[in-house]
């Protein structure tokens, strides 16, 4: 068996683009919660936790595909 290259790159590409959206999600939640007497608390939140998802995402793609590229 031989390493699929354009596979593992690819994983590796989603799982940098998961790596900011770690440290922004829960970073903005924390933000929401700590200014709930702000009008802007609702919507705020509801990004936080977009973000969160799309973390959680991009790492199950990342270490599905890097998992695809190594086993076949």
């Amino acid at each position: 068996m031989h390493t699929n290259r354009d596979k593992l790159g690819k994983g590796i590409k989603f799982l940098l683009i998961a790596m900011p959206l770690i440290v922004v999600g829960p970073s903005v939640i924390f933000s929401a919660f700590n200014n709930q007497d702000n009008p802007f608390y609702i919507p705020v939140l509801a990004g936080g936790i977009i973000i969160s998802i799309a973390a959680i995402f991009f790492i199950f793609k990342g270490i599905m595909t890097l998992i695809k590229a190594l086993f076949g």
